[in-house]
């Protein structure tokens, strides 16, 4: 696994520390030029489910409940292609994982993080 996962908004700008860059957002980000976004990867599928992302709504609140449900979802067939990308671009020595949302840390992006460095 990579040594550093992190995660942070896709709007900020881009850093050498970055490694490989990942967004990990169903829909592409509002008001952002593919070319301005510098990906390596845009992994779509392994976002929430829809109705998952509607029912969460980035309510702080929801957070624990989102968490235990996403991971869930990452166990299922529909996500399990992409989470294995994703396992494997984990595997270089620093990943950035992408998200619009505002609050990263309430956010699958930040899901996506623990979940990676838990399967070292």
């Amino acid at each position: 696994m990579a040594k550093q996962i992190t995660y942070r908004r896709v709007y900020e700008e881009t850093s050498p520390q970055d490694g490989k860059r990942v967004l990990v957002d169903r829909v592409w980000p509002r008001g952002m030029r593919k070319a301005d976004a510098h990906l390596d990867e845009w992994l779509r599928d392994v976002a929430p489910s829809s109705e998952l992302r509607k029912w969460y709504g980035h309510e702080p609140a929801r957070f624990t409940e989102f968490r235990r449900r996403y991971r869930a979802e990452l166990r299922d067939a529909g996500h399990q292609r992409a989470a294995e990308r994703l396992r494997d671009l984990a595997s270089h020595d620093r990943l950035t994982l992408l998200t619009a949302t505002q609050d990263v840390d309430h956010s699958q992006a930040a899901v996506l993080a623990e979940w990676l460095s838990a399967k070292r």
